[in-house]
């Protein structure tokens, strides 16, 4: 089941109660720009004919990062330009087939094998608009900058930016309803990173996962993730136990020692 939400005039996010997904669209006068395409052919198909019942415009991509669930239907929107950090292309053709392994058997095993076949049978399709730390789109009367604030969720994470609109889509950067995923992610720049959202003062921020936030949610969570690189930081130097670190986590075990892992 999938939902629009209208967050600002012509900018609006695809929810999904699968994997709690949030998906973008902003619409201007000449193009719209889709924000991610979902984890396979399906999604991605369902995505672009939901988008045209929204718009006739022809469309561009961005993709957030590399992540399957945000990733993996681009091929129903080819072709058009396809917008990403660099990093994030690389990453998909370092990890993509890895990335298809094991969601195919997730779902699969979860009793979903029509999902596990659309996500091993995706073959990614690659970013061509690469961004390295600033890019800036016109979508005709309306301006859209996509930005990359450093290492975090993962070492390619990019920020949509609408400016007229006072809307941010983060990607992972930001997770409402449940932990941040620290599977592939940076702890000590994450902050940092979400420092640089709050700089971008916009009154709505829509995370990856989740229903859209404010800035409130967005700064608290900073404050939650300042303390796990505190705590990866006293871990690493032999202050405190990773026993000791789970303890004292706003985040439940799972998640805490994965960010664990990732610095030590």
């Amino acid at each position: 089941m999938a939902r629009w939400i209208e967050v600002a005039d012509g900018v609006l996010v695809r929810r999904y109660q699968e994997l709690d997904l949030s998906l973008g669209l902003v619409v201007g006068a000449a193009s719209c720009l889709v924000v991610d395409t979902g984890g396979d052919a399906g999604q991605g198909a369902g995505l672009a004919a939901a988008v045209r019942e929204v718009t006739p415009l022809p469309w561009q991509v961005v993709l957030t990062h590399s992540h399957f669930d945000h990733a993996f239907g681009t091929e129903a929107f080819a072709p058009c330009a396809v917008w990403a950090h660099r990093g994030c292309r690389a990453d998909l053709v370092a990890t993509g087939a890895q990335q298809r392994e094991v969601w195919a058997r997730y779902y699969r095993e979860r009793g979903e094998p029509d999902v596990g076949d659309r996500v091993a049978a995706v073959r990614p399709v690659l970013p061509d608009h690469l961004v390295d730390d600033r890019a800036e789109l016109d979508l005709g009367d309306r301006r859209v900058v996509l930005r990359h604030f450093g290492p975090a969720h993962s070492d390619h994470d990019l920020v949509v930016h609408v400016p007229d609109a006072s809307v941010v889509f983060a990607g992972d950067l930001v997770e409402h309803g449940a932990p941040p995923q620290f599977d592939d992610a940076h702890p000590q720049g994450w902050p940092v990173a979400l420092d640089g959202v709050l700089g971008l003062d916009a009154a709505t921020v829509v995370p990856g996962h989740g229903d859209p936030v404010d800035r409130g949610f967005v700064r608290a969570q900073r404050d939650e993730l300042a303390l796990v690189a505190e705590l990866c930081r006293e871990v690493a130097s032999g202050a405190l136990t990773a026993e000791q670190a789970v303890a004292r986590s706003p985040y439940p075990e799972e998640p805490t020692r994965a960010a664990l892992a990732r610095i030590s």
